[in-house]
């Protein structure tokens, strides 16, 4: 018994530590005080969202709160720019101009806020996922 239940928690482990989100990830899922933990019940959130039964909306939600960089409600450049860096790495080699950066953020405005406002809330980015069918497949944790 042990052995299986050691090698799963080292590939969730391993899954959880290559996640260029990971930070986010535990501070979306932490009820913690500090929001830098994680406890056995807030763990079994994570995986419960990640899992393959979970729905489109509640994997867009928490997929929109872990990219909610400074936990505003809204998706500004600045959150987009720090999640095309997560995506890409910041090393110097991977990182985007900032010309590339501009015209990314400006791309991804155009097709996605709805409103116009300059940033793009819940719906809008629901709306967008909605249109990606991949996208409740790829947002899982595999083991």
């Amino acid at each position: 018994m042990g052995g299986s239940g050691s090698r799963l928690s080292k590939e969730l482990l391993a899954e959880y530590q290559a996640n260029p989100f990971k930070e986010r990830i535990c501070r979306v899922f932490s009820t913690s005080p500090t929001r830098d933990s994680l406890s056995f019940e807030d763990f079994l959130d994570l995986l419960s969202v990640f899992s393959d039964t979970a729905t489109p909306d509640i994997k867009s939600h928490y997929a929109f709160r872990i990219f909610d960089f400074d936990d505003d409600g809204t998706l500004n450049r600045e959150d987009l720019s720090r999640l095309v860096n997560c995506l890409t790495g910041e090393g110097e080699d991977t990182r985007l101009s900032a010309s590339e950066m501009k015209q990314l953020i400006d791309n991804i405005l155009e097709e996605s806020d709805i409103d116009r406002d300059g940033t793009i809330n819940l719906s809008e980015f629901q709306h967008v996922i909605s249109r990606s069918p991949d996208f409740a497949s790829s947002f899982k944790i595999v083991l």
